[in-house]
């Protein structure tokens, strides 16, 4: 299938009227689920965004925690929940927040269940690394995500794989105030 570009859409589009437009965001709103959110975000605001964030961060921890049956911790789902949020809003501290809920509920997996292999460390350490640098610089985001960053590093001592030293990279490597979290 042929990709529409941008432009062209836009061209397109401004050629309809109202009611062509409306009946074709409606059209799309039926044609999946990540479609249907994106707009209910946008026309309802804030309030459907937290709801959002909350089914986000259910399936993440329904990944590694259930409250039914094994846990399957599919990484690749909770990080879907994740990206599909983002893909909703713009909102830069709760996409944060469910990514270092991702690495916190990780390590504590570790902890409830014993080591698992590289690749699932790897996979927490890379998102722990994209959360230290949406805090690196920012006193907003290291004000709300600082201590929970610094927890997460101090539980990673006792997993194998490296894992601590791979924290240890993205952690220091955050420009933090004087007065603020962790210090070299």
């Amino acid at each position: 299938m042929a990709k529409l570009k941008v432009a062209e859409l836009k061209k397109h589009l401004k050629s309809f009227d109202k009611e062509d437009l409306i009946r074709l965001i409606v059209q799309l709103s039926k044609t999946s689920k990540e479609a249907q959110n994106y707009l209910v975000a946008e026309v309802q605001g804030e309030a459907a965004i937290a709801e959002l964030y909350e089914e986000a961060k259910n399936k993440i921890k329904n990944e590694f925690f259930p409250q039914k049956g094994e846990p399957k911790f599919r990484l690749s789902e909770a990080k879907k929940a994740i990206s599909n949020f983002a893909k909703y809003t713009d909102d830069k501290l709760l996409k944060t927040d469910l990514m270092l809920y991702y690495v916190e509920l990780g390590t504590d997996f570790t902890s409830a269940y014993g080591d698992i292999d590289g690749p699932f460390y790897d996979s927490l350490a890379s998102m722990f690394s994209r959360v230290t640098k949406a805090c690196d610089g920012d006193l907003d985001m290291l004000r709300n995500f600082g201590d929970r960053l610094e927890v997460v590093y101090s539980n990673a001592g006792h997993v194998g794989w490296g894992y601590k030293d791979d924290l240890a990279e993205s952690y220091y490597s955050i420009g933090w105030p004087e007065d603020e979290g962790a210090k070299q």
